[in-house]
């Protein structure tokens, strides 16, 4: 089960691979994602180096009363995954074409996980395709259930 989700993902990309990482996160940051508040909208993921953050992803505070005064809901957080991994996408992070997308962040366990996808940009005339196909199983389903 997904505690939130980026809904646009698979809309404007074309998911070619997926990986599960860690988040690196402060206690309040797991208390609100837990709580299902947080975005993924606008989300990319950045290879610095030899480690990989998540930028611009909004986790906002679970009890703003109680955050530091400091707090940026906003802030680049880390992943965590293995060497091989970071070297992957390092690979492909400087592919032309290819970005790293964050999915969705869900439970495994009691541990706070991220599925991040490599994808290529749809074009516009790939994504009129993907409403049109929609639209017509949309109709199907309608008139079925109408027979019905």
């Amino acid at each position: 089960m997904s505690l939130i989700e980026n809904k646009k993902v698979h809309f404007n990309y074309e998911i070619l691979e997926k990986l599960e990482a860690g988040l690196e996160l402060l206690g309040h940051e797991v208390k609100s994602l837990r709580k299902g508040t947080g975005s993924l909208e606008g989300a990319h993921v950045g290879v610095r180096g030899n480690e990989v953050f998540l930028i611009g992803a909004n986790i906002p505070p679970y009890q703003p009363g109680n955050t530091p005064k400091n707090y940026d809901a906003y802030r680049s957080r880390k992943l965590l995954l293995t060497k091989a991994e970071i070297k992957e996408l390092l690979g492909k992070e400087k592919t032309k074409g290819l970005t790293i997308v964050p999915i969705s962040v869900y439970n495994k366990g009691n541990k706070l996980k991220i599925s991040i996808g490599i994808a290529r940009g749809k074009k516009k005339y790939d994504k009129r395709e993907t409403i049109k196909k929609r639209e017509l199983d949309r109709e199907v389903r309608r008139t079925l259930k109408n027979e019905s």
